[in-house]
């Protein structure tokens, strides 16, 4: 494994796995298609408001039960490290240019405060208007608009329904779990 746990506190996490076990729902390589198709829906793309200074959305429902979402970025802007709780997600860039961070490793899903990260696990891309990323469970990333002068949209879904996000920070090789929100903090 290339983690080592530093400290140790426990987190409560509520498995979504056990909770949509009975219904299959999309595939990673679904929701990238979908995602790649709502992207190219320009009249879509262009109705998101953009704000100069910050990260500008809409919620809607996506294909099998997922939800998606139409995200708008401005120069500068990004999301810090996070997970998506257990839900497995696809997004694509619909304008602009966007850069994804991602460690290459999984991560334990409870227990732990602190992670010291050992070297080969971090994974740059960038994902110019077209590209697309689908990932599965267990997901760490950020994600970054890093032109100083051009907005960028993107579409992301996710299966299921996102349940919580963790937001780490990251100071060198450690990665330190910060806060766990839930839907009602963001929607």
């Amino acid at each position: 494994m290339s983690l080592r746990t530093t400290t140790s506190a426990p987190v409560q996490v509520t498995s979504v796995t056990q909770r949509f076990a009975d219904s299959p729902g999309p595939t990673p390589a679904q929701l990238l298609e979908f995602v790649r198709r709502t992207a190219a829906d320009a009249d879509l793309v262009s109705a998101l408001p953009l704000d100069p200074e910050g990260r500008t959305w809409v919620r809607f429902e996506g294909p099998g039960g997922s939800e998606a979402w139409l995200i708008g970025w401005p120069p500068g802007t990004g999301t810090g490290w996070h997970d998506h709780g257990e839900s497995i997600g696809a997004f694509t860039t619909a304008t602009g240019e966007l850069t994804e961070n991602a460690l290459a490793v999984r991560l334990p899903t409870k227990g732990w405060r602190s992670l010291e990260l050992v070297g080969g696990v971090d994974r740059r891309r960038t994902l110019p208007r077209g590209a697309s990323r689908a990932f599965g469970h267990h997901h760490v990333h950020e994600v970054l608009n890093e032109s100083r002068t051009e907005h960028a949209v993107s579409v992301h879904a996710y299966y299921p329904p996102l349940p919580l996000m963790r937001r780490f920070s990251r100071t060198g090789s450690v990665l330190r779990l910060e806060e766990v929100e839930k839907p009602e903090d963001w929607q």
